[in-house]
Formats: C-alpha cells, structure tokens, sequence
C-alpha cells in the first residue's frame, strides 16, 4: 500500500509517502517539506503548496492520502493556515477520487511510538527506526508527515481494504501486531468513547 501523508501547513506543509507491505514493513518513496513565503497573498500561497502536492501526488501515485485532524489553538493564524491546506489538499485527493483519512496527533503518536503524548523527537526517532534511516527526517514537519503516513497504513493493515480491529490477534498474514500497533488500536478506541462522550454533553 502507498500511502502519502500531509502534515498541512501554509508556510511550511510536510508531505511524505511510504510504502507499506502486508506485514506492516515500511519503506520511504519520498518526503518534502513544501513551503511557501510570508509576502505573498494567502491565495497564492495556497496555489504554491497546491502545485506542490499536485507534483508529489502526479508523480508518485499513492493510494490514499492520511492528514492530521485540524484542532482549535490559541494562534488564530495557524488554525487558519493549517486548515486552508487541509481543505486544498483534500480537494485535490478528491477530484483523483483518493480515500483521505484524517488522524489525530494523539493517534499517530500512539502508531509510531506507542505513546500518544510522544514529543517531536521520539516520533522522528521511531520514524527513522521504522524506515530503516540513519537519522530522523528534519524538519518536524517531513517526520511527522511520514508519521502520519505509516499510522494510516498500519490502521489498514498494510492492504487497501483490510482494517486493524483486533490488538491482541495477528493480521490476515499472521504476522502478530507489535506493540505501537496494538497501542494505536487503544488510542483509536479511546477517541471513539471520548467523541460519543463529547456528543452526550451537548
């Protein structure tokens, strides 16, 4: 499976994507950070990181595409940003009719490191560690990028089509879950009762 990550950002969006075997064994294709300047009007700022994604996606050909869920934070501005490119980049997945998923930070840290308050180093050192690199990919943003991308995959089971559901049995191949997969099967349960949660107190 091919999966291209987006770790979406105005001026500086990270863009990885990995290929993922059935076994869950993931090797790096390609990781940029696409960035774009200050100076420049938002609308052509957006066009820039779109062109950008546009080349990866044309180029690369991925299956699906995964992006982090958008949260509120005090800066204004970096919301705004953040889910500017989000929107732009699912638009383009869309019109080549690609499956987008969206993953919280909680959840991608509980993938890659099996803890999901995980700090940027620990996620790029098991980034790394995964991918057979010699050092974590820098900066933050093509790490968490590739992040992002073996999280989705491993949620699907390293095949289109064939989701992760059980943390204790192994996969379809018989291959037994390791213990960052097994912790993202928690995190995922857990954001699943804390949303039904969230939705009984409104």
């Amino acid at each position: 499976m091919r999966v291209l990550g987006i770790d979406p950002g105005l001026t500086r969006c990270g863009v990885g994507v990995v290929d993922v075997e059935p076994d869950r064994t993931a090797r790096l294709v390609d990781v940029v950070v696409l960035r774009s300047p200050a100076d420049l009007d938002t609308p052509r700022r957006l066009a820039r990181i779109a062109d950008g994604i546009e080349a990866i996606l044309e180029e690369h050909r991925p299956q699906a595409v995964a992006l982090e869920r958008v949260f509120a934070r005090s800066d204004v501005s970096t919301i705004m940003g953040t889910a500017q490119i989000s929107g732009v980049a699912m638009l383009i997945a869309a019109r080549r009719a690609l499956p987008v998923a969206l993953h919280t930070p909680s959840e991608v840290k509980a993938a890659i490191t099996g803890y999901g308050r995980a700090d940027k180093a620990q996620v790029g050192a098991m980034v790394a560690r995964i991918l057979g690199l010699e050092a974590a990919p820098k900066p933050a943003d093509a790490a968490d990028a590739l992040a992002l991308a073996i999280c989705h995959a491993w949620r699907t089971g390293g095949a289109a089509g064939a989701a992760v559901t059980d943390a204790s049995a192994p996969d379809a191949a018989g291959v037994p879950l390791t213990p960052a997969q097994r912790a993202w099967i928690a995190a995922e349960r857990s954001a699943a009762v804390s949303g039904a949660a969230r939705r009984l107190k409104e």
